[in-house]
């Protein structure tokens, strides 16, 4: 039987009271096996990171300087409005896909797509960019230990004389491709083993640091303006999530309804207390000015005297980076996932393995396009490309999740928004404002990105769409659209 829907045309939605836990064929369905600490280990995992290890002593640096601190609160108010968005969601829809899914549910099928669409470019370009971040700290550790690697493989063309291709960085992302295709289960234990090393590397750094602050070094607090903290904010605003990747394995859940929300507030929370100590660490032990931009808490030490702790944070900084690695290519893969299983891409991206129940086929194209990306593009054109998609997410999943309150208040949550809708709204008007903040070639590439998305719904997605082909008319002119 064909499964009731609301709206046409490209406002059609898939209807909450049907959208099932088990959703597609057999072969288009994946296991349940996560439970909540491993979802917030995989949370945890996709927030700290680049932010920590290289995020925070670039903004530092050439942007914000000290208060590099108030650009990550900046960033942890707005994307805390958004995970409470993101919680309420997870636990009324419990399905593949995150924000694609909410967006598709509640704002209907054209919405539903570009969030997806943008979320396939900026998760594949948040993978490469921490790929660059770990091979500058592999790089760092070789030179520590007096070994050097060919020139022409230690970074993107441009980015220094000789340099052909990050190779390291390209490996890096085919690596963290073959453990996703392991199986969620045995990829889940080796995230949570890495996440718990990671967090001791930076409590390590928090203590030891902490005995090497000097207070000096946070005057001027200001350096580049109130307006260099905002625009920090903008640049670190992608350190801040990850749980909104971590949310796209709701079907891989054990109880996702239930354990899903704890794991979206856990994690933020966890991850943003570590921040910030380890923000007042970094510029109170160094000048802001002497911080360095790529390995910036290894140099940090180093310049203390504390050559040994340098190298652990290194070791720590390519372990812990690559848990957000693992987190954003699990996102990317169960967007595309969950796309193909809804018509609006092939369905033969959407098949899964037939034991480990993982869609390998678009684990590997992944692995690969992130790979192309980490190898032959430099780390700030490649970081440009991962704020603002995933900012105009985080507005609409805000917006989205108001609505359906307002449409819906009957839908049995697990988890409500609290103070709605001024929570939401701050998420909207945060993520809005932090937008205008990027560069216009940031917003050169998204317009691109977005009409060559406009093409490819218009030329095939809205045709073979799952509801296209249960709809009776289409919204323009009443012609059923062919199936």
């Amino acid at each position: 039987m064909a499964r009731p829907q609301t709206g046409q045309g490209v406002l059609r939605r898939k209807p909450i009271d049907h959208i099932d836990e088990t959703e597609g064929a057999p072969s288009e369905q994946l296991a349940r096996t996560l439970g909540l600490w491993q979802l917030t280990a995989i949370g945890v995992g996709g927030i700290i990171g680049a932010g920590i290890f290289t995020l925070a002593g670039t903004v530092a640096n050439g942007t914000a300087g000290p208060a590099v601190l108030i650009s990550f609160l900046i960033a942890g108010v707005a994307s805390a409005a958004a995970a409470f968005s993101y919680a309420e969601f997870a636990g009324l829809i419990p399905k593949a896909g995150s924000a694609y899914t909410y967006g598709y549910a509640v704002l209907g099928e054209i919405a539903g797509w570009f969030i997806g669409w943008d979320l396939l470019l900026e998760y594949t370009a948040i993978v490469a960019v921490v790929a660059i971040g770990i091979s500058g700290y592999f790089n760092f550790l070789l030179e520590a230990t007096g070994t050097s690697l060919p020139v022409w493989m230690l970074g993107a063309p441009g980015t220094g004389e000789g340099h052909r291709v990050d190779l390291i960085a390209a490996v890096l992302c085919l690596f963290t491709a073959y453990l996703l295709t392991l199986g969620i289960k045995n990829a889940a234990r080796f995230e949570t083993v890495v996440v718990v090393l990671k967090v001791l590397v930076v409590l390590l750094v928090i203590v030891v640091g902490f005995f090497h602050i000097d207070t000096a070094n946070y005057t001027p607090f200001f350096p580049y303006g109130v307006g260099g903290a905002i625009t920090g904010a903008a640049t670190v605003f992608f350190a801040v999530f990850g749980y909104d990747a971590m949310s796209t394995a709701a079907e891989e859940s054990k109880d996702a309804q239930r354990h899903m929300p704890k794991a979206i507030i856990y994690s933020l929370a966890i991850s943003m207390v570590l921040y910030v100590l380890a923000c007042l660490v970094l510029t109170g032990m160094q000048n802001y000015t002497e911080i360095d931009p790529e390995s910036g808490f290894s140099t940090a030490f180093q310049s203390v005297g504390l050559d040994g702790v340098a190298n652990i944070i290194a070791v720590g900084a390519i372990i812990g980076i690559l848990t957000v690695m693992f987190t954003f290519m699990l996102g990317v893969t169960r967007v595309w996932f969950s796309m193909s299983r809804d018509g609006l891409l092939p369905h033969w991206f959407a098949k899964t393995h037939p034991t480990r129940h993982v869609p390998t086929r678009v684990t590997w194209i992944v692995g690969a396009g992130s790979a192309l990306i980490a190898g032959f593009v430099p780390i700030g054109e490649a970081a440009e490309l991962t704020n603002i998609g995933i900012l105009l997410a985080f507005a609409v999943v805000c917006t989205a999740v108001i609505v359906l309150r307002y449409r819906r208040p009957d839908l049995p949550r697990q988890f409500r928004t609290p103070l709605m809708p001024v929570t939401p709204a701050i998420g909207v008007i945060a993520s809005l404002w932090l937008i205008t903040y990027l560069r216009v070639e940031t917003w050169l590439r998204f317009a691109v990105w977005f009409l060559v998305g406009l093409v490819v719904y218009l030329g095939y997605s809205y045709r073979h769409s799952n509801l296209a082909k249960t709809q009776p008319e289409a919204g323009a002119g009443g012609r059923r659209p062919p199936v």
